[in-house]
């Protein structure tokens, strides 16, 4: 039944808990909060994939891709229904601007629209050239990752586009290629290297981006490799000695892969990794190189970064950090840094703010470790 209500049912109170007695350090001065401070928690804010798009646009955006153009695209072995509509070359649709399969060529990215041509295409390929374009940079066991600069490979960056639009829904970046490189994930077996994700990355990004774009193929989805990627993007940021972010907004499919990624590592890292008592967020930054609104945006949906007198703090015991650390487990397969090969553009550093060394070193005990946990 309708009823008036008042606004304290409407809007609740912050949580509060007591915590034993902490010692912490903001700015220049200690302060000390007794065993009843309150403590109060930071709300947990959430990602909106549509943030920046007025209505007209998000409607513009649904009329044109609310169709699909392309019913399945055949990738080396695997066959795969499409999700949404990708702008494709019209000669490789019919009159309807419809096709029924899409055929890739997994080693060039060629597009072709009947079964015969590719497999004229593939006969003619030289035993060398089934592997994506430039430069491998990675290899362990069965798993190698080529970096692919935009600028020099047009054709097969554009067709990687055009592709991964097949499964991503809000992507606008087909022709201009240029200022991006790419990583393109391959298994490795005796018939060469075959594709089953990639992401994108700006050469150089001017909000510290670390990735424009990632993608899993669905037929090799739930293997780790979304994960993989991620914790990829990172290892470069680790070499590059920055820090870095994903470009924002991120798709749902993104959320799903980013905050588990983000939780396990920074849970990881507190519970065996912490090499201090005392651990500011601007310290985590520099040894993840997640960038800090990252790593508070995660604290707040774990639920352990508390603010007492405007001061932050990392509130977890050990105990909490296992409980945590077994719902966000570090999944295989692992980035093995030893396994990069991989030199950054190096630039001077007071022009680059998101390099490690620009940041100012942190006040000791701006997080503190309190009475058995942090």
């Amino acid at each position: 039944m309708d009823e008036w209500i008042s606004m304290d049912r409407i809007v609740s109170p912050p949580t509060t808990v007591s915590l034993p007695t902490i010692v912490a350090e903001h700015s220049d001065r200690r302060t000390k909060v007794g065993g009843h401070g309150i403590v109060q928690t930071i709300a947990a804010q959430e990602l909106d994939e549509h943030e920046g798009l007025d209505e007209a646009s998000l409607r513009e955006h649904e009329e044109v891709t609310k169709v699909k153009n392309v019913a399945f695209l055949e990738l080396g072995a695997h066959q795969m229904s499409t999700w949404y509509f990708s702008p494709l070359p019209k000669e490789l649709l019919s009159e309807r601007g419809y096709i029924e399969v899409l055929y890739v060529c997994e080693f060039t990215l060629r597009m072709f629209s009947r079964k015969s041509e590719i497999r004229r295409f593939q006969s003619r390929l030289p035993v060398d050239r089934r592997h994506p374009p430039g430069n491998e940079i990675y290899r362990k066991g069965n798993l190698s990752m080529f970096e692919v600069d935009g600028f020099e490979e047009k054709i097969y960056c554009q067709n990687l586009c055009y592709i991964a639009k097949l499964f991503l829904d809000h992507k606008t970046l087909y022709f201009d290629v240029d200022p991006f490189l790419f990583y393109v994930l391959c298994e490795v077996d005796e018939r060469g290297f075959h594709p089953v994700g990639y992401y994108s990355k700006e050469k150089f990004s001017d909000v510290g981006y670390n990735l424009a774009c990632i993608l899993t193929f669905p037929s090799h989805q739930r293997k780790g490799y979304g994960r993989f990627l991620i914790a990829f993007s990172y290892e470069l940021s680790k070499k590059e000695e920055k820090v870095g972010s994903p470009e924002k907004p991120m798709s749902d499919l993104g959320q799903q892969a980013y905050k588990p990624y983000w939780a396990s590592t920074i849970v990881d890292f507190l519970l065996n990794q912490c090499p201090n008592a005392s651990m500011s967020i601007m310290d985590i930054s520099k040894m993840t190189s997640i960038m800090a609104e990252d790593i508070v945006f995660t604290l707040n949906q774990l639920s352990i970064l508390k603010i007492i007198n405007g001061v932050y703090f990392i509130a977890a015991e050990e105990g909490l950090l296992r409980t945590l650390a077994k719902k966000y487990p570090v999944k295989q397969p692992r980035v093995d840094a030893t396994k990069l090969h991989w030199t950054p553009f190096v630039m001077e550093v007071k022009r680059d703010k998101f390099s490690i060394h620009s940041k100012k070193p942190s006040v000791e005990g701006e997080e503190t470790r309190g009475a058995g946990g942090f």
